[in-house]
């Protein structure tokens, strides 16, 4: 995901694999020890650096998916014709070492402590991984603002963090839409997240909540747009996005 500080700033440094945990069949978290690591905000994201043995680099960033104070944490989504994604997913191990460097990004973050409206956070695929992060760090400080999650996946095994989701604290709302494959019985809703959706969804303007959205770019631009279109001032629709197709990662 790409942010807004300046790498130029930060130095790389080698990081320990400490655990990996397989989120869908094409997802995986993992845990990182750093050496040094002066902490992070809810939203923020790093770098990480792979260097082949003919000295070929590759460098992709990756939000992070743990709350300020917890163990830092990515979640990886693996792209087929990816130059890091494949490694990150299928042979990492726990001992395994990867160069990182971070935080990075200072305008997608959520400033829990602060006093704020409501919170609406809307994700695309595996975009829902820096809110993971915010949703940890509301219930870690003992935040009381309402949140409504509206997450956009493929399919129901597709949703990342199914478990954790599901016991979202008190005063989180999650709902999901569903664009390509819905379960026998599903009563939820289906199909792209369009002006409809959002509308039933979003809180009312009026009440100045502020939005994060986070996915494929046509779907945060999308959202973005909808959203202001809502009534919505554009300073407070906050975006980070990726490359790709809705949902791909």
């Amino acid at each position: 995901m790409a942010g807004t500080a300046v790498r130029g700033r930060l130095t790389w440094q080698v990081a320990t694999v400490d655990a990996v945990v397989d989120e869908t069949p094409s997802v995986r978290t993992i845990v990182l020890r750093l050496p040094e690591w002066a902490g992070h905000q809810a939203g923020q994201h790093l770098d990480v650096r792979l260097t082949a043995e003919d000295g070929y680099t590759a460098e992709r960033s990756y939000s992070i998916a743990s709350a300020p104070g917890e163990p830092v944490a990515i979640t990886v989504e693996r792209l087929d014709d990816g130059e890091v994604s494949p490694y990150l997913t299928e042979e990492l191990r726990p001992g395994d070492q990867i160069e990182v460097r971070g935080p990075i990004g200072g305008y997608f973050v959520w400033p829990a402590e602060e006093p704020a409206g409501e919170l609406l956070l809307v994700a695309g695929g595996s975009g829902v991984v820096p809110f993971r992060s915010m949703l940890r760090h509301r219930r870690n400080v003992g935040s009381a603002v309402p949140v409504r999650l509206l997450y956009s996946a493929r399919s129901l095994p597709d949703v990342i963090y199914q478990a954790e989701l599901a016991a979202a604290a008190d005063g989180v709302q999650v709902i999901y839409t569903l664009t390509r494959q819905q379960p026998p019985g599903w009563a939820g809703h289906t199909g792209r997240i369009g002006p409809g959706l959002l509308t039933e969804v979003a809180w009312p303007a009026s009440g100045a909540p502020l939005a994060y959205v986070c996915g494929p770019t046509p779907f945060v631009e999308a959202v973005a747009a909808g959203l202001v279109d809502l009534g919505y001032p554009p300073p407070r629709v906050k975006t980070e996005r990726y490359g790709g197709a809705e949902g791909s990662g």
